[in-house]
């Protein structure tokens, strides 16, 4: 017959040798839990990072490729917008007087970038002019040793040369804002041909004007939206306003 105090100190061993085994159980079910929450996390990140590195890839091989004309313009804006800002935002009267300045912009940028355009894709002459002299036998140390002394033989002074004004007033809008242009102009007309100029390329140039012209417009655009006391709320199919009792 079993005694009464080993058959208890059995049954205490057997509880103490289960609550151990769950306690390594449970640990072990917690450190594989924590394992797989890891490997998961650690998967997730690899996957993010494939994810972007694809998504970069696609956008970059959608984008079309840089032109030096969108090089020398970006560099021209970053000079000559914050003018234009400035000229516009002081504009605070009316609207009139900023779409009168915008128009007046606009308009003189379009027509300073015309005569250099003409004068860039002109051929050359020199060949021309060395074919004439050849023809007429000018001799040029014949000329040089002649000593003029009647009026009618001495060479008239030469006109200065008038350029033409690229910023022309339009008719109709606002005085103010044609004034403020004309300012803002005169700061920014000698950076913008410099730059123009500065393309040899006539595929350059044309996204150069292009590309000039757009970007001023969606600035002023930009300019108009910051000046507006209030932005207007966004409206939201989903959302109705609820009537007031």
């Amino acid at each position: 017959m079993i005694n009464r105090d080993e058959f208890l100190l059995e049954i205490n061993e057997e509880k103490r040798f289960r609550k151990v085994l769950r306690k390594l159980l449970e640990s072990y079910l917690k450190e594989k839990k924590e394992t797989q929450l890891l490997e998961e996390n650690r998967m997730r990140k690899i996957i993010r990072v494939l994810i972007k590195e694809s998504m970069s890839a696609k956008v970059a091989d959608e984008q079309p490729q840089r032109s030096t004309g969108i090089n020398v313009l970006e560099d021209l804006l970053k000079n000559i917008i914050g003018i234009a800002e400035d000229g516009y935002k002081a504009l605070t009267t009316s609207p009139e007087q900023r779409t009168s300045f915008r128009a007046h912009i606009l308009n003189a940028v379009d027509n300073s970038l015309k005569p250099a355009e003409l004068a860039m894709s002109s051929p050359a002459l020199e060949e021309d002019i060395e074919e004439l002299e050849e023809d007429l036998e000018v001799n040029v140390e014949d000329e040089e040793k002649f000593i003029p002394v009647r009026d009618s033989d001495k060479e008239p002074d030469p006109e200065e040369v008038e350029e033409p004004d690229t910023f022309e007033p339009i008719s109709g809008m606002n005085v103010t804002g044609r004034n403020f242009a004309s300012v803002t102009f005169n700061k920014v007309e000698n950076q913008i041909l410099d730059s123009y100029e500065s393309l040899g390329d006539p595929e350059d140039r044309s996204i150069f004007e292009d590309y000039l012209l757009t970007n001023l417009k969606l600035y002023f655009d930009r300019f108009e939206e910051e000046l507006q006391p209030t932005v207007p709320e966004p409206e939201s199919p989903g959302y109705q306003k609820e009537p007031k009792l």
